[in-house]
């Protein structure tokens, strides 16, 4: 082998590795855009959840005084 078809192979070699490289940047790069968009989603879930967590709480303590103000009649 002569020294310009090594130069080709190790040429060809790391044109590949670029091109692997390309494709894993690409993969993380949508995986990273699909896990923000869930991470938004459950965010939101989760002030929701919070949001009625504090509602039932208020109503049940409501429920419990007008129950004990029932007692002290």
């Amino acid at each position: 082998m002569t020294s310009a078809s090594n130069e080709r192979l190790d040429l060809a070699a790391l044109e590949a590795r670029v091109d692997d490289l390309i494709k894993t940047v690409e993969s993380l790069t949508t995986e990273n855009v699909a896990l923000r968009n869930q991470q938004a989603a459950l965010t939101a879930e989760r002030a929701t959840l919070i949001e009625k967590t504090e509602q039932a709480r208020s109503r049940v303590e409501a429920m419990i005084a007008r129950l004990k103000a029932m007692e002290t009649r």
